[in-house]
């Protein structure tokens, strides 16, 4: 897959920070990707939609890597990876997606970590760093994310980042195979700027997003 990430270019942002780096997948990154995903299947799929039986296959994966790099370069959206400080141990994945400009100057938030990397702070910090990006990198005002009412974890963790819980979305997304009610929470952007997380944050700001 070396021949792909040449011909679709460098990752267009990385965000570095909070012992982190964020960056979109490459083609070199399918093997790490594929076994952290399989290995972690049983604590992943009952929030995420159905996975397709070629979910892990290298063919899938090119797909998703062009998607992404498709997105990111028509700023629409934002496929990260979660890495390590050294940018070599992959423990999982954050999505800001459907970036919508004009008036709303919105996006959503969606993302998935490796089960053995779980409930060690990684995704909290993952999502401070996501949160600069987006306020004020790419002046949105407004993030969503949408959550089980049954994932403790995943609202806990919401909630913990400065998101609000605003209402219940009926049967928003079919997740492993059922359509399923989900909590919606939201954060804007003089939120995020006024609240007590935003203390100190310049010692913790990510690098200026390379974009290229």
């Amino acid at each position: 897959m070396r021949l792909l990430d040449w011909l679709t270019g460098a990752p267009l942002p990385v965000l570095r920070g909070n012992g982190l780096v964020l960056r979109l997948p490459r083609g070199s990154d399918y093997r790490q990707w594929s076994a952290l995903r399989y290995e972690s299947r049983d604590f992943l799929t009952p929030w995420e939609p159905a996975w397709s039986e070629d979910e892990l296959s290298a063919k899938s994966y090119r797909l998703r890597l062009m998607r992404y790099r498709q997105d990111a370069r028509e700023r629409t959206g934002y496929g990260f990876f979660i890495f390590d400080e050294s940018g070599r141990t992959l423990y999982g994945g954050l999505t800001l997606g459907l970036v919508r400009r004009g008036v709303a100057q919105t996006a959503t938030l969606g993302y998935w970590m490796g089960e053995r990397y779980a409930g060690q702070g990684h995704m909290g910090r993952a999502i401070d760093l996501v949160c600069t990006f987006a306020f004020e990198v790419e002046r949105l005002h407004r993030l969503e994310a949408a959550c089980l009412p049954s994932n403790q974890r995943s609202n806990a963790l919401l909630m913990k980042s400065g998101f609000r819980r605003e209402g219940l979305l009926r049967k928003y997304l079919m997740i492993a195979g059922t359509w399923e009610d989900h909590h919606l929470y939201a954060l804007l952007a003089e939120e995020w700027s006024s609240s007590p997380a935003r203390s100190g944050a310049d010692s913790r700001m990510p690098a200026p997003a390379v974009m290229s």
